[in-house]
């Protein structure tokens, strides 16, 4: 018997089974996303046009 077939043959017993199992918790993404400056700038846009429509009481 040569090397080769003998490299195989280890291969062949060493490869095994793969289990493959679902975890017994929810993966868990967490996201910081920060909205701050969407917020501000709606603020902002809303704040101006409250101005323009009421420049007496400012």
């Amino acid at each position: 018997m040569g090397v080769l077939p003998l490299a195989m043959l280890g291969i062949a017993m060493v490869g095994g089974c793969v289990n493959v199992t679902a975890p017994d918790k929810p993966i868990v993404i967490e996201l910081n996303v920060n909205i701050r400056q969407e917020v501000i700038y709606r603020l902002a846009a809303d704040a101006e046009s409250t101005i323009d429509e009421n420049e007496d009481i400012f």
